[in-house]
């Protein structure tokens, strides 16, 4: 089991955040068993709905050098209305929102409530890119990937700054590390990757990236900081197999060489 969210949720239910998930899945053995593996981390299944004919599902190959190709069958997912209630944001501290269709409702509630937005468009080559144009609006936290973005990646994270006003824009960067801006300074900043070694598999470094930084900017670390300890949360991650493995605990983290 894995996916976007649930990699997220489980990442940082490790770190020692509270998650309330919501997500749907089909009526399938395939659902039962992540709820089953989500209870069993911990998670609340709660609002994990039953939406769904079938459960999603993904091939994603990888070579060494951490290239890959996805394959996602989404079934019907992105036709369905998930339900948000206002109240499920009642607590909540951060709302981290994938670029998932259904989300969209719950990028306007958490707007409207004043809540901090925090979502990841991965691949992305267009600024003005029509699906994930919302979530680019509304985030206050904006992550993406570098694998579209084309050699002037600083221009182009100065460009949609200038566009959506993010507070934070982080582009992942693989095996060359990462670059932040934030609003306060206005400025681009490149952080060297963490290499530690032991690489094995790295599907799902940019869900690791993401929510380590989450999870500690939101503790009141300096976005710089938050991000480099997110580098090496991933950093650890890709030494297990497996998009939803490796994930440290905060004291681990902070303790590892």
């Amino acid at each position: 089991p894995a996916g976007v969210a649930y990699n997220i949720s489980l990442a940082l239910n490790t770190l020692g955040d509270e998650v309330r998930l919501c997500s749907m899945v089909g009526k399938d053995f395939t659902a039962d068993y992540i709820k089953s593996s989500l209870e069993k981390a911990g998670i609340s299944t709660d609002n994990v709905k039953h939406s769904l004919e079938t459960t999603p599902t993904s091939v994603i190959l990888y070579d060494p050098d951490g290239k890959r190709q996805i394959y996602c069958d989404l079934k019907d997912i992105q036709d369905r209305d998930y339900g948000f209630d206002s109240s499920m944001l009642d607590g909540v501290d951060i709302v981290v929102a994938c670029n998932i269709n259904f989300n969209r409702q719950l990028l306007r509630s958490a707007k409207e409530q004043g809540k901090i937005i925090a979502t990841d468009v991965h691949v992305l080559s267009n600024p003005y890119d029509e699906y994930n144009r919302e979530f680019m609006e509304c985030a206050d936290i904006l992550f993406l990937s570098d694998e579209g973005v084309g050699d002037d990646y600083r221009g182009f994270i100065l460009h949609l700054a200038q566009i959506y006003n993010n507070k934070i824009i982080v582009l992942g960067r693989g095996s060359k590390g990462a670059a932040i801006y934030t609003a306060v300074t206005d400025q681009v900043v490149d952080l060297p990757a963490c290499n530690i070694g032991g690489v094995v598999n790295t599907v799902g470094a940019g869900d690791a990236l993401f929510s380590g930084f989450v999870h500690f900017y939101s503790k009141g670390l300096s976005p710089i900081d938050a991000l480099s300890l997110a580098q090496k949360f991933a950093a650890y991650k890709i030494r297990s197999n497996g998009a939803a493995k490796g994930f440290l605990t905060e004291e681990e983290l902070l303790n590892a060489n």
